[in-house]
Parts: structure tokens; sequence; C-alpha cells
């Protein structure tokens, strides 16, 4: 396999995908050169990579460095679009539904990270980012377009052999550096690797030393000055969680609540409790219970505590989900 970029007129070239995407219209090449043969000095890809890093095991895989960006926006694909005047970005085209186009990206990802952050890959889901394909001109998965310096061109379309996935990225990677796009790029860095936000590492400093007023204030704070801050407000909740139960029994919890079903602060406390030790699901269940059983003028209260639960321990749980579709159906 061989690749074709026009490498004229860099210095324009990183409007070609830009617009391209405006306009929902294939870049095209105008001027295509092949990689001349004297360049054979870019980093070498490891072709065995693909197999090697199955071989390693899940877990050591999931805890090695990556390069493998996801692409979730158009503003992010311009983003990697002008990250192309560095070095070389492999746009790998995939959709959840097409297990060929999704070992593709797999195989694309080994190979990228083999390179060390010579290049990165972007990985796109056309069926959430339909505009990618169309400004790429590529009407099927699973597809790679190279862009350097903004310039685009396609690496496959359909399934490849992991020997030519190799080889044509070597050549990317040749050209980047004709081009003198050494790339240098950081890999991703894991979501609980990150630095908290100075309010979010305040408020979890103070959970640290049992300050639940102190956690609650840095929260607060952080909700302020950003009022879509989701994780401060996530937080928020589990600090209002931990104060409910702190000076709570169990034992007496539990009493209360068997004596009088209709006891709506001890079935709150309990449900508290229980989602505390890691009972979700009971606590969810009790609180359903509880809702078919009070009067219409206690179900908002009912639903508004079931709902502050749902976002402690998260809407896309299977035991929340399970227990949303349970609330929706006692609504009607």
């Amino acid at each position: 396999m061989s690749i074709i970029f026009d490498p004229a007129d860099r210095g324009t070239s990183q409007n070609t995908v830009q617009g391209n995407l405006a306009q929902g219209g294939a870049a095209q090449n105008s001027a295509a050169q092949k990689i001349p043969a004297s360049v054979r000095n870019a980093v070498e890809l490891n072709p065995n990579a693909v197999q090697s890093a199955g071989e390693q095991g899940g877990e050591q895989t999931r805890s090695a460095p990556t390069w493998r960006y996801e692409v979730n926006t158009p503003e992010e694909f311009q983003k990697f679009v002008q990250l192309s005047s560095q070095g070389a970005v492999i746009f790998a085209l995939y959709a959840p539904h097409s297990p060929s186009s999704l070992q593709m990206l797999e195989g694309v990802q080994k190979l990228v990270d083999s390179a060390a952050g010579s290049m990165i890959c972007a990985a796109v889901d056309v069926t959430k980012l339909p505009e990618v394909a169309q400004a790429f001109g590529v009407s099927g998965v699973p597809a790679g377009v190279a862009v350097l310096a903004g310039r685009p061109a396609p690496i496959y379309t359909g399934p490849v052999s992991t020997e030519d996935l190799g080889d044509v990225l070597s050549q990317v990677l040749q050209l980047a550096a004709q081009y003198q796009l050494p790339g240098g790029f950081d890999p991703v860095v894991p979501e609980d690797e990150m630095p908290l936000p100075p309010l979010h590492a305040e408020a979890v400093a103070a959970l640290d030393r049992g300050d639940l007023e102190g956690a609650r204030t840095a929260y607060r704070k952080a909700i302020t000055e950003n009022p879509g801050d989701k994780e401060a407000k996530l937080g928020l909740e589990q600090v209002e969680l931990l104060s409910r139960v702190k000076d709570l029994d169990m034992a007496t919890e539990r009493a209360a609540a068997a004596a009088d079903p209709m006891n709506i602060d001890a079935a709150f406390n309990v449900a508290d409790l229980d989602l505390v030790g890691g009972h979700v699901e009971d606590s969810y269940n009790r609180l359903l219970r509880l809702f078919s059983a009070v009067g219409p003028d206690d179900k908002a209260r009912v639903r508004e505590r079931l709902v502050q639960l749902f976002d402690v321990v998260g809407v896309s749980d299977p035991r929340t989900v399970k227990a949303r579709a349970a609330l929706t159906m006692a609504l009607f």
C-alpha cells in the first residue's frame, strides 16, 4: 500500500479539512506527490504491536499509555486537524455496529501507540458525528484518513491486514519527518489521574479529614463559579448523604421503619444507610414501594429523594436505569 499527500501550500492547508466540515463536502488533494524513497529516517512502527499487545493480557494493555483520543464534537474535530501542524493525526472512522471497523480502530490504536507520540489516533464514531465522514468523503466504515499540516489523505477504506496497515502508517511517519512534523504528542491522561480543580481538591481534602461542612462549602463555591459543574453537584449530593447518615443507628432506624411502613423519615434514613452500605437495590426498592404507597402530597418528596440517590450512584449505573424505569412506570 502507498499513500498520497499534497505537500503544496502548507501555509493555508489547515483550512482544507475545516472548510469541508462546514460545507459537508470531501477534502480533495490537488497536486499529489508520492513519498520520496530517500525519506527513511522516521520513527519505525512495530508491525507486531497489534498481536503482542493482545498477548500481554487485558490489564497490562489498559495500564499502558495510549495516544488514542475520542472525537465527539465538531469543535474537537477542528482541534485535531489543527494539531496536524505538529505531527500526523490518524482519523479512524468506525461505527459501534460494525465489528470490522472496531477491529480496524483497535489495530490503528496499537500501531499508533507503538510510535510513542510521533502520531495520534483520533477515533470518530460516525453514527454520532457524521459530519466528519462527509468532510472526508467517506461513505462507509471502516475508514482511515491521515492528516498532515491540515492535508488529508485516505489510508484505508474497508478492512486491511496488520502488515499493510503498519506499512502505510510508516509511510505517514516518513512524510511527517520530511515535512519536519515530528509529533511529540502527549499520551491520553486517564480520568483518575487528571488533577482535580482546586475547589474539588479542597473538598476532597476536607472529606479526608472528616470535615463535611468544609467539603460542602467548597463544592457549593465550585457550583457558584460554574453552575454547569456536574462533578461538583455530585460531590455535594454525596456530602449531603454522608451528613444525613453520620449520626444514625441502623438498628433503630430499621425498627422504626418496620413499625410504620408509612413513616417517610424512617424509610429515608434506612434507604440512605443501605446506599452507604452498598445495598443499592435495597435502597431503591424501599423508596419505590414507599412512592407507590404514599398519597399524592408525599409523592413529590419521595421522588425527589430517589432522584438524589440516582445522582449519587450514577445515572448510567444499571441499577439506577432499572429503578428509574420503575419510577417512571409508577408515575403513570
